[in-house]
């Protein structure tokens, strides 16, 4: 499995290297946002740990620009940063977050876990319900005929939503299509994104709470 590490911290991304080599993986690493195109041109990766701040800027917003283009290799955030909602936004445009300083096998551990997840299917899937249609295979989403702009896991939830075909979803269904199992019970991500949904799927509303189990699609 192959993973990519970018961290401007020369000291932390050397042990990164290190420690991710002798688990066993093949390891490319990036200083800066500038050096990462090049490097999914050439390569396919299993999962991308990626450090928020970077002299180029705030790498979320650079993941956030690729998944907008299709792309989905899992990434866990590196951040310094405590705020809740700055760790929510990296769950939302990421798959998983952790907090420096953390331990290195704790890291292993995350990795391994986004790894074997892997990227969503590239074969194309369309489904539909309630004149909104998902194709997993462009990853475009669209109401009425209308193109939604979703992130990852916007798309993520309302792709499990459509192909209920109306049925309620229960909230941990949600949370595995659109996270893992290292998501806190108690987080708030879920109702975050439905809200954003909400929003860009817009009137008549069709988002509704089942109260006590999740959410379903339909009038």
């Amino acid at each position: 499995m192959r993973v990519l590490i970018i961290e401007d911290d020369v000291n932390l991304l050397l042990a990164l290297d290190v420690a991710l080599r002798g688990a066993g993986f093949a390891v490319d690493t990036a200083a800066d946002l500038p050096d990462v195109d090049e490097l999914l041109s050439v390569h396919a990766y299993d999962c991308a740990v990626v450090d928020r701040m970077l002299p180029a800027g705030d790498a979320l917003d650079y993941v956030a620009a690729r998944r907008r283009t299709g792309w989905r290799v899992p990434v866990l955030f590196l951040t310094g940063r405590s705020v809740p909602a700055e760790r929510v936004a990296g769950l939302v445009w990421g798959d998983d977050y952790l907090g420096k300083p953390f331990a290195l096998p704790e890291l292993l551990a995350r990795v391994g876990s986004l790894c074997r997840r892997g990227p969503a299917p590239p074969e194309a899937t369309t489904v539909r319900h309630s004149g909104v249609e998902v194709d997993s295979g462009r990853y475009e989403a669209r109401r009425d005929g209308r193109l939604l702009e979703l992130t990852g896991k916007e798309f993520a939830v309302l792709e499990a939503l459509v192909a209920a075909g109306g049925d309620p979803v229960e909230r941990s269904a949600l949370v595995v299509a659109g996270w893992d199992e290292l998501v806190p019970p108690a987080s708030n991500v879920l109702d975050v994104v439905v809200a954003q949904l909400r929003r860009k799927l817009g009137d008549p509303p069709i988002l509704h709470t089942v109260r006590g189990i999740g959410y379903h699609l339909g009038a």
